[in-house]
């Protein structure tokens, strides 16, 4: 696709799994990846059920190679000194509405060739190729959190981590309706798709999981790429005796104080689901304390305990980034709370979806024109903060008080957030 200066080659290929012809390419890059990351150097077993994993999900590589001489004993051109993948799942944008997203992940450039225009190109090229193909939303989940603004990213959801003590002090001011059983952690291999689908369709920022999750919750292959016999798996059931919840899990070993259960994955589909499986976990033999590194924000459990400083909870941090690649496609895919009409003036650092733009909703429905340059816009923002207010997880009245969108009509960021607004609270549970 190209060469940089003369000194790299873009290279685009699909991921395939051991046998398929190209897999050495493949193998390649996902070990240049690893070693972008820290990782432990991964053996070819970690490798191959990578690659496996990342084939079922249709997975594009792009790396950039080197075309001139190669340093003397360094590594050899056939391995990518930047890499950048992508994969397409649904995204929901509220009120069970469904698009579908580029998500980019395993971007990675090797120290001694950073500044030199490689991550701009790879983003850049796929961007564009992506809205050329009827894409109308790109995402991303972020290692380092200055990196990715100048590409019209912007920060759509946030999670947070959180240590729930389950001594005495915790109760929960709720009434079970179904019951919580032990299982085999093998059945999540098909519970896990299952339950997590009927949580997507009712959560305003779910991107459909990638193969890995079911591998992960299952214990069948840990982060390591082992297997992981640590995990153990409690469903939930609900009146009706389907399976409407799971939580996956492992206990952190008799030197840890307090004697600890961390949560690998809880997914509940519906709110009943998700406190008695917390009922549960805090119920565990011998266990003082529960910890969760994806809880959402905005969390029921606070609520229903009598005591909520229970929860000892981290700062909220940046989740899903969101970045809209055409502004009439993906505001017109929304449903909105209350009607109304904003003239947005967009700007676009890369130059794919900036304009003026009139969203004229009735019925929950909108309408959506690009209007001239020169009209007034009720609202003056990047694509960034746009992209950031899209799913209804950031308030735009707090993004027009730090200065990211300026309101040129009194009270547009209030009525902005009464459209953007959902129907309930904003979550991925999906890192990829």
């Amino acid at each position: 696709m190209g060469d940089l200066s003369g000194n790299y080659e873009i290279r685009r290929f699909p991921a395939v799994s051991k046998g398929r012809d190209g897999y050495a390419e493949a193998e390649t890059w996902a070990r240049a990846v690893g070693f972008g990351f820290h990782e432990s150097t991964r053996t070819p077993d970690h490798v191959e059920r990578s690659l496996a994993t990342y084939e079922t999900d249709g997975r594009i590589f792009t790396g950039a190679y080197q075309t001139g001489p190669v340093a003397a004993s360094s590594l050899p051109a056939d391995v990518p000194v930047a890499t950048f993948g992508t994969m397409r799942k649904s995204l929901n944008v509220g009120f069970g509405r469904m698009v579908e997203a580029q998500l980019v992940t395993a971007v990675t450039v090797r120290t001694s060739h950073r500044r030199r225009g490689l991550l701009r190109r790879m983003m850049t090229e796929d961007l564009q190729l992506a809205k050329e193909d009827g894409i109308a939303v790109a995402a991303l989940t972020a290692s380092e959190g200055t990196i990715y603004g100048r590409f019209g990213y912007g920060v759509a959801s946030l999670e947070r981590s959180v240590k729930v003590d389950t001594t005495a002090r915790f109760n929960l001011q709720h009434q079970a309706t179904g019951t919580v059983e032990v299982a085999d952690p093998k059945v999540l291999l098909e519970v896990a798709p299952a339950v997590f689908s009927r949580v997507h369709r009712h959560t305003p920022g779910s991107i459909d999981r990638q193969e890995w999750y079911r591998q992960l919750v299952s214990g069948q292959v840990a982060r390591d790429g082992k297997e992981d016999p640590a995990v153990k798996v409690a469903l939930h059931y609900g009146p009706d005796g389907g399976i409407d919840g799971y939580v996956s899990y492992k206990f952190l070993g008799w030197d840890t104080e307090p004697a600890t259960v961390e949560v690998v994955d809880l997914v509940a589909a519906t709110d009943h689901a998700y406190l008695e499986l917390w009922q549960y976990l805090a119920a565990i033999d011998l266990v003082e304390r529960v910890s969760w590194n994806e809880a959402p924000v905005d969390d029921p459990l606070g609520w229903a305990l009598t005591d909520a400083r229970c929860i000892d909870a981290s700062d909220s941090r940046d989740m899903l980034w969101l970045r809209l690649l055409d502004i009439p496609q993906a505001l017109a895919a929304r449903h909105y709370a209350s009607d109304g009409r904003l003239v947005l003036e967009v700007g676009d650092p890369l130059g794919l979806t900036a304009g003026t733009f009139a969203l004229d909703v009735r019925g929950g429905q909108a309408a959506v024109e690009r209007v001239s340059d020169g009209a007034a816009g009720d609202l003056v923002l990047d694509v960034s903060a746009l992209s950031s207010i899209y799913l209804g997880g950031v308030c735009p009245v707090t993004l027009k008080a730090a200065g990211t969108i300026s309101e040129a009509t009194p009270g547009a960021a209030l009525s902005a957030r009464q459209m953007f607004a959902v129907e309930r609270a904003t979550h991925c549970l999906t890192h990829f």
